[in-house]
């Protein structure tokens, strides 16, 4: 049995030694070279449709908005000039007895007042989502970003529609919108 335990002792030792040995160092550095990935047919994000039950004015109201992608819209690319598609966003405001309070169609251009050049050029309408009453008006957040860029490439809207059917807006200071793409995961892109 001691010389079972001594054996032992002398592979583990041996062992340490190995693994205390010195590394050989090369001012080699190791990466693997950009290849850009062929361009595809413009890409487009997958339609999606949202329904919301809210009480507005202690009435009940349904909200419908659908983003669908459009290929007569302006392409726009990404840095290496891959197109994509724009969105369009419907915007349905509906009242319980099936009146239209309020519909319209977005596009990029209805919030280029509020984009820096580089989101004219080439940012996408991603979403526009209800958030909540506030003030007696319905209170939505709208995005627009880059194609395929980082998830905090983007500019956030607060858009406002009013009593009357007026809409307001102005950027969106609030933070919270950084989960914005979890309703909108494009990973379900259609490439066309």
């Amino acid at each position: 049995m001691k010389q079972i335990i001594i054996c032992l002792s002398l592979v583990a030792g041996v062992m340490m030694l190995g693994a205390c040995k010195e590394k050989k160092k090369t001012d080699d550095i190791i990466t693997s070279k950009y290849v850009p990935k062929s361009l595809v047919d413009p890409i487009k994000m997958a339609e999606n449709h949202q329904t919301e039950s809210v009480v507005w004015q202690g009435n009940p109201y349904q909200i419908d908005i659908l983003r669908m992608p459009v290929d007569s819209l302006p392409k726009v690319q990404d840095d290496n000039g891959q197109q994509y598609v724009d969105n369009l966003i419907d915007v349905k405001i509906s009242r319980k007895d099936g009146s239209q309070f309020f519909h319209k169609s977005f596009v990029k251009s209805s919030f280029m007042a509020h984009l820096d050049e580089p989101f004219r050029r080439n940012g996408q309408l991603v979403s526009i989502r209800y958030n909540e009453v506030d003030n007696s008006a319905l209170e939505f957040s709208v995005v627009v970003g880059m194609p395929h860029a980082p998830d905090d490439l983007f500019v956030p809207l607060k858009m406002v529609i009013d009593r009357q059917g007026a809409i307001r807006v102005e950027k969106d200071d609030d933070m919270d919108m950084l989960d914005y793409d979890s309703d909108f995961d494009d990973d379900d892109d259609d490439d066309e």
